[in-house]
């Protein structure tokens, strides 16, 4: 079905519907101004998880009651009853864990301090790679100064060297890649429209749990523009072997090749003001190719 889409025009009530309750549910999305779309896409994955816990807690609640009834009263604890954190959908798919290490460089003492993130932000230089961000993501830096860390073991603020690195890879790996930076001089943030190549397959390295993940792209969200304020987000997903661009309710069919285009720019100054916003991959089973 796919091999025949030239262009086709999806219905746009659904989309509509949804921005009218988003609208009136956040107040951030009220305005006619542009949109980040990470934002967006953190306030969705939030507003889910919510959804979701709530249902999961309902369902439950209302599982302890028809068993009360059938079993009788029991004893509740002394302690008070446990809550287990839930698990939703959106955890078991795209969250992932990572490692803040921090070594003390008087007693050599590593404290480390896990937390949970769904999508990596990372910063962008001209003329590099997904891999070259990932590294300086993880690169090692140096607290001194007015930045020293407190040490619990010599229980002074010493000098330090922090590292964060990916502990568990989660099953779909978003990355939003930092392209809008506040210029002092300017007052005001600025796009960069750098070249950075994000490659259709990906190994993360230097993880602490199951080394060498790999993982394949399905989907990129592109912003179009010169600047923050202003612009238009289009999309590309990767259907059936197949990779679609989504304008709004345009869509049409494209070559792989053409997800290359929308690296971004190798000078400063271009015409060229497409480029890879969030990137989605999906981790591919181990002996699997996509």
């Amino acid at each position: 079905m796919f091999v025949y889409i030239d262009h086709v025009r999806v219905s746009m009530q659904g989309i509509m519907v949804y921005e009218v309750r988003l609208k009136k549910q956040n107040e951030i999305f009220r305005s006619y101004m542009h949109q980040d779309a990470h934002e967006f896409l953190n306030y969705l994955l939030n507003e889910l998880v919510d959804i979701l816990e709530k249902e999961a807690r309902a369902t439950k609640s209302d599982q302890e009651i028809s068993q009360k009834i059938a079993n009788g009263p029991t004893t509740i604890s002394s302690n008070g009853p446990q809550k287990e954190p839930l698990i939703t959908w959106v955890h078991k798919n795209f969250q992932g864990i990572l490692t803040n290490e921090t070594r003390c460089l008087r007693c050599e003492t590593v404290t480390a301090r896990d937390e949970t993130f769904l999508d990596l932000s990372l910063d962008i230089d001209q003329n590099s790679s997904i891999t070259s961000c990932l590294k300086n993501f993880s690169s090692t830096e140096t607290l001194n100064a007015e930045d020293k860390f407190f040490c619990d073991k010599c229980c002074s603020l010493q000098e330090a060297q922090k590292r964060m690195k990916i502990k568990r890879p989660p099953q779909i790996l978003v990355i939003h890649l930092k392209r809008f930076k506040y210029i002092e001089q300017l007052g005001r943030y600025k796009k960069l429209s750098y070249r950075v190549v994000f490659p259709l397959e990906l190994k993360l390295s230097n993880t602490v749990e199951d080394a060498d993940a790999e993982y394949s792209l399905f989907a990129v969200v592109v912003h179009v523009g010169s600047g923050p304020n202003h612009g238009h987000y289009v999309s590309l997903v990767k259907s059936h072997n197949h990779w679609l661009f989504f304008d709004d309710e345009n869509v049409e069919m494209i070559d792989e090749s053409a997800v290359q285009t929308f690296f971004g720019s190798a000078q400063e100054y271009s015409s060229n003001t497409d480029h890879g916003y969030i990137l989605f991959y999906e981790r591919l089973v181990a002996g699997s190719t996509s």
